[in-house]
């Protein structure tokens, strides 16, 4: 089964060439094709996907490392499933959610998960989530969550404490059990996307996502333990106390306006 990857990139220069390194070693027997959506970034980030692969779509395997984790395209390798690199760009910043939907508007793969262009969550944890879906065949949506037990970054209270009322709150009006309703670790069948209608820009998407897949009632819905290598402000970690008050809007919103 062919997996898409989404990946919204907003000024992530300094992580693009290792996110993309750990992306290709992820399910090395697994067909991915990867989407990349350049929200408007004014780092670089848009000229290096740019120069990188010409001509916005390029099938092959990435290069050797050399020692500095950086990402080259290379030959396709025989025997090893293809990997293919679609890169898009937005002529301004219009918000995660805006790209998300750009991305699946583009992807063609068989199962899809959205990855952010920092290094804050790794590849190597889809390994449970694509089984699931794709060989033990008992899930049709498998979000990861940061709470069950894996590495994970301690960070911020407040971040801890909003997450943890979102969710529960989530939970209690939509009748589901998830741990980590903002993660951005979320995979899914193609009968799921094809399901959804997504309609917001910013980080209200994962709500909407969620909100839409839980109303159905009839998808699998699975969790798994992911790392979490969260970054600061500093580190150029964009989520602030704003899109908090959001979420809890939008839960409310979608819970009413089916």
């Amino acid at each position: 089964m062919r997996l898409s990857v989404i990946i919204p990139v907003y000024n992530e220069l300094s992580t693009l060439a290792l996110l993309l390194l750990s992306v290709a070693r992820a399910l090395p027997a697994v067909e991915k094709e990867i989407v990349i959506v350049d929200d408007g970034s004014s780092d670089g980030s848009r000229e290096w996907l740019d120069a990188t692969f010409p001509g916005g779509e390029w099938t092959g395997a990435p290069g050797a490392d050399d020692g500095a984790h950086s990402f080259t395209p290379g030959p396709a390798i025989e025997g090893k499933p293809a990997m293919t690199v679609r890169t898009i760009n937005h002529d301004r910043n219009r918000g995660k959610g805006a790209s998300v939907r750009t991305g699946l508007a583009a992807a063609t793969g068989d199962v899809f998960v959205i990855q952010d262009a920092d290094l804050e969550y790794d590849p190597q944890d889809w390994q449970m989530m694509y089984e699931l879906i794709a060989i033990r065949k008992v899930a049709d949506v498998v979000y990861g969550s940061r709470f069950f037990g894996k590495p994970h970054r301690s960070l911020y209270f407040h971040h801890y404490v909003a997450n943890r009322l979102i969710s529960i709150l989530f939970n209690a009006l939509y009748n589901q059990t998830l741990s980590d309703i903002e993660v951005c670790y979320k995979m899914f069948t193609r009968a799921v996307r094809e399901s959804i209608d997504l309609s917001c820009d910013d980080f209200g998407v994962e709500i909407q996502f969620s909100a839409q897949v839980a109303l159905a009632r009839h998808w699998r819905i699975y969790e798994t333990g992911i790392a979490y290598y969260g970054r600061t402000y500093n580190e150029g970690k964009k989520i602030n106390w704003k899109d908090g008050l959001k979420a809890l809007w939008y839960i409310l919103k979608f819970r009413v306006a089916r």
